[in-house]
């Protein structure tokens, strides 16, 4: 018997369409549509052009519809904490900020006057970011508030205009600092804070909820008949780690979903909130049948990224396997940065700031692309070592080895120097963890998949794995013992 799934999956810089085909003994991806996803921005705001996502999707599904094939089910996920006001009708109100927008830290501050971050933390279990979704309402126009009849994240918002159905799914819902892991609902007392009736938040609703079939005019349109619209796993990184191909509940293995932001955890059967978990910065964000995604917020790629921009800026393009070429080539440990310092979120010239912090911390500076890619993974693998290190000392687990999901997968010398580092295995893919997680959740809901086990079986037989064993231990162990952190001059 053979199922079809369409995992329509949204990140802050593009979205696809995948086909996902379920059958006896595999679980295969095929992309339908890519498209880019890029925000408006003046003078005064970044938001995000929904209007031209939803019309992407479509296409995507016009595109599925074209193929002729039963399909069974769609769904979307998409980055959390980001929401949509919509009116009485439905309707949007825009805009629909972005994450990236100013306008959040100072009404961070300002929330953080009526209550004390602490007392937040006891009740949402959530890391401190000023652009969550509680901060984000804080910095809303009142009245657009008091206008509005619904707040939807953004998945759950596309996954309204397909089906024509509001609820809000519990991985994304847990994304919001506005989210109690313990009673499993909205909390009263930070709703009350903002000033808004629990009524404008809709019912937070099971991962792998089928929601109903596609609106009329959208299969019509679409050429998509019978297929069931599910609130599968709203967010992004709660489809990622739904793949991660263990088959076992062992609590011996760790996850870092890599990319553009790192996400390094593990999963747990309970919440784990107290002073220890807050001084430390882990969140605690709800998976697949309620488990906990106990991890730490990071930064990952980005520096990588944001070299790489620079570069073409100045006429110097190299692609990602040109660089890794050249990092491989490099002196090892020729400089190291911390990757959390807060000059590295939000650069105009990342070589720049990377020679910088080198420079104040009494390093030579990088001076070829190579280097300063070396630099960025080297000092990434030792990240990655202390928070593994934060996690195991929290959660009381001696893990064994690490899975490193998402497009970061790919990068086999950044996944080696990982392993050495940890001085434990690493196990690279599958590298479309998302989309996985997302078609496997809807095959669940739909009674195609019996657990969350089976579906991670049938991932870790469906896909190439990559095992990186530690070499060189005895250097990174020296160098980490040396080295945590060199702190730049402020």
């Amino acid at each position: 018997m053979t199922n079809r799934y369409l995992a329509v999956d949204l990140g802050a810089e593009s979205g696809r369409v995948m086909l996902g085909t379920l059958s006896d003994d595999r679980l295969d991806l095929k992309e339908l549509h890519r498209f880019a996803n890029v925000p408006l921005s003046n003078e005064r705001s970044l938001t995000w052009d929904l209007d031209a996502l939803f019309r992407e999707i479509k296409l995507g599904l016009v595109k599925a519809g074209q193929l002729g094939l039963s399909i069974d089910g769609v769904s979307v996920d998409a980055w959390g904490v980001d929401y949509v006001l919509l009116d009485e009708g439905g309707e949007i109100m825009p805009p629909a900020y972005h994450y990236r927008d100013p306008r959040n830290k100072a009404a961070a501050e300002e929330i953080l006057e009526q209550i004390p971050w602490e007392e937040i933390y006891e009740e949402t279990g959530l890391q401190f970011i000023d652009f969550n979704t509680l901060f984000q309402l804080a910095a809303e126009n009142p009245v657009r508030l008091q206008q509005a009849s619904v707040i939807l994240p953004i998945a759950d918002t596309f996954n309204n205009w397909l089906s024509g159905v509001m609820k809000t799914e519990f991985s994304v819902a847990s994304t919001t600092q506005l989210y109690d892991p313990r009673k499993r609902r909205w909390s009263p007392r930070l709703l009350d804070i903002l000033g808004i009736p629990p009524s404008k938040l809709p019912e937070i609703v099971s991962s792998g909820t089928a929601l109903g079939p596609l609106l009329p005019s959208i299969a019509e349109e679409t050429g998509l008949n019978g297929v069931e619209v599910v609130a599968g796993l709203s967010h992004d990184t709660g489809a990622a780690v739904a793949a991660v191909p263990v088959a076992e509940d062992s609590g011996d293995w760790a996850f870092l979903s890599s990319g553009t932001w790192s996400l390094i955890g593990t999963e747990l059967r309970e919440p784990l909130i107290n002073e220890h978990a807050r001084s430390r910065n882990f969140t605690n964000e709800i998976g697949y049948g309620h488990r906990v995604r106990f991890l730490r917020n990071v930064i990952g790629l980005w520096l990588v990224q944001e070299c790489r921009r620079r570069w073409a800026e100045q006429g110097m393009e190299y692609d990602y396997a040109e660089l890794m070429k050249m990092a491989n080539e490099a002196t090892p440990f020729a400089h190291l940065v911390d990757p959390d310092d807060e000059r590295f979120f939000h650069p105009e010239n990342m070589p720049a700031e990377i020679a910088g912090y080198c420079r104040e911390t009494n390093q030579d500076e990088p001076s070829t692309p190579g280097a300063f890619v070396r630099c960025v993974l080297e000092s990434l693998a030792l990240l990655y070592r202390h928070r593994i290190r934060d996690l195991s000392e929290l959660t009381g687990r001696k893990f064994t080895r690490l899975h490193v999901i998402g497009g970061g997968s790919r990068n086999e010398l950044l996944n080696q120097f990982t392993a050495d580092a940890l001085g434990m295995p690493v196990v690279a893919g599958p590298a479309e963890a998302t989309a996985l997680g997302n078609v496997a959740a809807q095959a669940l809901a739909c009674g195609k998949l019996s657990s969350l086990e089976d579906a991670r079986r049938k991932i870790a037989e469906s896909c190439d794995l990559r095992i990186h064993h530690p070499q060189d231990t005895n250097k990174w162990n020296s160098l980490a013992e040396k080295f945590a952190w060199p702190r730049a001059k402020t």
